[in-house]
């Protein structure tokens, strides 16, 4: 779920856009009047949406933007003239006057982009310190010399190990390498 903050510098707009957007389905969780508020919520947030104006009681939205997370995008409502100014990286933007259902749709837009985008970082393989390199790499090795095999044989054993006891292979190739120690000392 991709959590929405409503930023707008009258809490009646924020509170009707938030509305809105639950009645639509979406999580919202602040209404927000100043940028600070909005810092404080998404603090904690490595991604996310920031409904918004153009400008708020403490900042404009550029200085916000760069405040938030890098992740975090921004969906700046304003008018056309202050539209032609923007141009920076996860903000995107609607004119005013805002139609509702044209809100819902680019709302609903950026929210596939970041539940895409957080589906593909979950898929991501797990880097591996260089330690684990080495540890793999002096496993294989042993296995090979052992058991006189090549390195991708080596390789698919400590995968096949691993996925059949449920172990990670790091840990797996730790296993395999005291057992090799153990019988050949």
């Amino acid at each position: 779920m991709v959590n929405v903050v409503v930023l707008f510098p009258k809490q009646e707009i924020a509170r009707n856009i938030r509305n809105l957007l639950v009645r639509n389905g979406f999580d919202v969780i602040g209404v927000c009047v100043t940028g600070a508020q909005v810092m404080q919520r998404m603090e904690s947030q490595e991604e996310g949406l920031v409904i918004c104006g153009y400008k708020y009681a403490d900042m404009i939205y550029t200085e916000l933007r760069e405040y938030l997370p890098r992740d975090v995008h921004m969906l700046l409502v304003a008018s056309q003239a202050h539209l032609e100014d923007c141009m920076y990286e996860n903000v995107s933007c609607l004119p005013m006057p805002l139609k509702a259902h044209e809100l819902v749709e680019k709302v609903r837009e950026i929210v596939s982009e970041i539940s895409f985008a957080q589906k593909k970082k979950k898929h991501k393989p797990k880097q591996r310190t260089r330690e684990e390199l080495e540890l793999l790499d002096e496993v294989k090795s042993l296995l090979m010399q052992n058991n006189r095999i090549s390195e991708e044989e080596a390789h698919s054993y400590i995968q096949r190990r691993s996925m059949n006891s449920g172990v990670g292979l790091i840990e797996m190739a730790k296993m395999i390498k005291e057992s090799l120690i153990y019988h050949n000392d």
